[in-house]
């Protein structure tokens, strides 16, 4: 049977440019190669259904935010066309191209979300790809190692960082029409899960809220 997406040239471009690009990074302070997450988001988005635009910026969606800012986007609308690099940016946090000159982690993701409410079919598909995989991820990290060391790799509290997946979640439940469901689906399982992985943890309440700190006991005399 015939795929119904062919794959040109560009996307065996964008291969090599995400590879050059992120070659020496490693997945959140992991010895991890990063290309690996950039290969699985591409892939969830082929899966999908998504057309080779949209999968060469699944490849790209971290280029402008990790390496570069506004210049990077630049270069990857020249190289790839404007609808690529629209996607991309749908997808950045922050264009800013130093990372110690960016805003904190909490008004970043607000800023994200807020125009995700409204974003285009074409970022809304790239990004739900971009937290599935991520979420899934982070899902497996908890099952497998230390929760309290998994989540101090985050820029975010434990609490923050199951909000801001548990709201990329509700605006996809939201669009769910504009949204295939073999990305919804997973998305919700593995959000669902997060939060009980972070509960049973201790690094957030039932309510999914950063957990009290006990006070100090005095010492003994």
């Amino acid at each position: 049977m015939t795929p119904s997406l062919h794959l040109t040239g560009r996307f065996v471009d964008a291969v090599r440019y995400a590879a050059v690009l992120h070659g020496a990074q490693g997945r959140k302070n992991t010895e991890v190669a990063y290309i690996g997450h950039l290969l699985g988001v591409a892939s969830l988005v082929v899966e999908a259904g998504g057309d080779e635009d949209q999968v060469i910026a699944a490849l790209l969606h971290d280029a402008a935010e990790d390496h570069g800012g506004e210049a990077r986007l630049a270069d990857i609308a020249a190289r790839f066309g404007s609808r690529v690099a629209d996607i991309v940016e749908g997808c950045s946090d922050s264009l800013t191209a130093q990372r110690t000159e960016r805003d904190s982690y909490l008004p970043r993701k607000q800023r994200h979300l807020a125009r995700l409410v409204d974003a285009s079919r074409d970022v809304l598909l790239v990004n739900t790809a971009d937290k599935v995989f991520n979420t899934r991820a982070l899902v497996t990290d908890l099952q497998n190692q230390d929760a309290a060391a998994v989540l101090a790799r985050y820029d975010g509290t434990p609490a923050q960082t199951l909000w801001y997946y548990e709201e990329n979640l509700q605006i996809v439940l939201d669009r769910s029409d504009e949204v295939p469901a073999v990305l919804v689906t997973p998305l919700h399982d593995a959000v669902r899960r997060l939060r009980e992985l972070l509960t049973e943890a201790g690094l957030v309440d039932a309510a999914g809220h950063q957990p009290p700190v006990p006070p100090r006991r005095p010492p003994l005399a």
